[in-house]
């Protein structure tokens, strides 16, 4: 039987100024059959999210297919006038982006949107269109299927808004879905139900897909073929169990030897306490900080309630939860750039003012934020030279021979060639602007960096390397890190100290190896048992747990009263949990748990 699609000897260049190629794709041949998902996997640049373009017969722009076939059913689709290309593209290959967030328009239902394109193209009529999204949201288990499509993208949740762009793709019955990194920006819990949800439509559809993704554990879970590409090259071609059991190629184990093991005790680090002073180099006391303003003076929107969080000189600690938590919050209030309606923001012991404009600039150089996005963070308009020497000239008043001294100086320090001071951040790869925001938060020798969200976006490799960088600056310098994240694993490989947030209350903290010990809170063990393993087959069993499917695909719901994880918890005590504020238990050696349940019931 003839493959659906076939992917044959394809080549890709991109066309320099001067009219010369680039070669960017080399001559990569793969095959998708009916009913099967192909995942192509690699670093960034590649060439995987170039190749799954391919498909609908597409190249950003400066790139150009130079040789091969993408061969659709037969009929190859490089070569097709763009009347076809048009006609291909949604009806018979759907393509998933990245982003569900930037995929909706905010001012459509989700019902409109889902059906336009059936419609627009005549696949379907109106009705029959409702009538198929029902259906479709029935089977990626979204809620309430009847009513779903009259809401609005803002009124449901991210995961949700993610199985909604499947449903908007299969609307029509593609023949070839392509999906480009659709989990990769999710937090765990979340990121299990998509995955569930988009395994179980693609078989009941019958559809066929390829999976375009940097996570190994995450391919090991959907995928039934692997391609795995370095540099525009295939350097391993087989079956998922094949590849993830018993890969033959060295770049393969590679990858695997980056992806960070499931969260367990003894993973991270332990500080030598030579940085420590007498006073935390940051601390929060009794923080209750939120948006919006009622006209008694507090937030219409309480996020954090009554958190603390003290972070010694040298050391690392770890804030994780899921989206809507309240982390990059807490972060916020940290430096200044959101004021508390309550409690104290503390700097060596000396208290600060809540918001940016009062704090000195002596203050302002000791904490700093490394924000998630680097992509946003770096003026595009601005060379690197400059970008690292305004926070140089501002805090320390360096200027000439000795402002480009520190400039190379602080790429050095990130592991960057001195000659990338003269160029811009699109010259730079993901990894190497995550790097230069960090250079610059480095640049004002600051006693405290707010790291949000830094390696979400990045891959496996680059992402390790990341942290390796993190752990040696905090070694070389006595910088405190405040690592704020929804991925466990890289909090439990970094971090000597975990905050656990959910709905803006402190649920579990203490040391590493404690909060990674039985016994946890039931929201802890939630994020453990969501976490990813890198074998076939672990998806469908991490589904079945009490954990998973008392607390998957339900809301961060913010609660005044009683315990907010309450609705969510496979031990909730009704009438109690519900009612009454959990009293925080300490187990011993810093470690403190908010829960009604004793210790004892913990650990069952």
């Amino acid at each position: 039987m003839s493959p659906l699609l076939a992917v044959d000897d394809l080549k890709i260049s991109a066309r320099k100024d001067d009219g010369d190629l680039t070669p960017i794709v080399k001559g990569v041949t793969f095959n998708v059959a009916r009913g099967e998902v192909v995942a192509l996997i690699g670093e960034s640049g590649s060439g995987k999210t170039t190749i799954a373009l391919s498909a609908l017969g597409y190249t950003k722009p400066g790139l150009e297919f130079v040789g091969g076939e993408v061969r659709l059913e037969g009929e190859d689709v490089i070569t097709m006038v763009p009347d076809q290309q048009r006609a291909l593209r949604g009806q018979r290959v759907a393509y998933l982006a990245q982003s569900a967030a930037a995929t909706f328009n905010p001012a459509l239902t989700i019902g409109e949107q889902v059906t336009e394109s059936s419609v627009l193209h005549g696949i379907l009529s109106k009705e029959q269109a409702h009538e198929r999204a029902k259906v479709l949201y029935q089977a990626l288990e979204l809620p309430d299927p009847e009513l779903l499509g009259r809401r609005y993208p803002h009124q449901v949740s991210g995961g949700q808004l993610q199985r909604l762009m499947a449903a908007m793709a299969l609307c029509g019955k593609p023949d070839l879905l392509v999906l480009d990194e659709p989990t990769t920006a999710l937090d765990v819990t979340t990121q299990i139900e998509v995955l569930k949800a988009f395994k179980s439509v693609i078989k009941q559809e019958g559809s066929s897909a390829i999976y375009v993704t940097h996570d190994l554990s995450v391919v090991a879970q959907i995928a039934d073929h692997i391609v795995v590409l370095y540099a525009g090259e295939t350097q391993e071609y087989g079956t998922a169990e094949q590849v993830v059991n018993r890969p033959t190629h060295d770049y393969t184990r590679r990858l695997m030897h980056a992806v960070r093991p499931p969260p367990a005790a003894g993973q991270g680090d332990a500080t030598s306490g030579e940085h420590k002073r007498d006073a935390p180099a940051l601390e929060v006391s009794n923080i209750t900080a939120g948006y919006g303003k009622k006209s008694d003076g507090k937030p219409t929107i309480t996020v954090l309630r009554d958190v603390s969080v003290a972070i010694e000189r040298g050391q690392s600690i770890g804030v994780i939860g899921e989206s809507g938590c309240g982390k990059s919050t807490l972060a916020r209030v940290m430096a200044g750039l959101l004021p508390a309606t309550e409690g104290q923001v503390l700097l060596g012991g000396q208290e600060l003012k809540s918001t940016l404009v009062q704090r000195s600039r002596d203050e302002l150089q000791k904490v700093q934020f490394v924000f998630q996005m680097a992509d946003t963070a770096l003026n595009p308009k601005q060379r690197i030279d400059h970008i690292l020497g305004r926070p140089l000239e501002f805090y320390l008043g360096l200027k000439g021979k000795e402002k480009r001294k520190r400039v190379g100086e602080l790429l050095e320090m990130v592991e960057l060639p001195q000659d990338f001071a003269g160029r811009y951040p699109e010259e730079l790869s993901g990894g190497q602007k995550q790097r230069v925001n960090l250079a610059r938060a480095l640049a004002a020798s600051p006693e405290v960096l707010l790291c949000d969200e830094v390696i979400s976006a990045l891959d496996s490799i680059v992402g390790a390397n990341v942290i390796d960088l993190l752990r040696r600056l905090r070694q070389q310098t006595g910088v405190s890190f405040v690592f704020i994240s929804h991925d466990l694993s890289t909090v439990a490989s970094f971090a000597d100290e975990i905050v656990v947030l959910y709905a803006g209350r402190v649920v579990e903290k203490g040391s590493t190896d404690r909060v990674l010990s039985p016994p946890y809170h039931p929201y802890t063990r939630l994020l453990i048992s969501s976490v990813p393993e890198l074998r076939v087959g672990w998806l469908e069993e991490a589904v079945q747990t009490q954990e998973a499917q008392a607390g998957i695909d339900r809301l961060v719901t913010l609660t005044e009263t009683g315990c907010p994880f309450f609705d969510r918890c496979p031990l909730a005590i009704e009438d109690t949990c519900d009612q009454e504020t959990p009293p925080i238990r300490d187990l011993g050696e810093g470690h403190l748990i908010s829960c009604h349940r004793s210790e004892s019931e913990f650990r069952h």
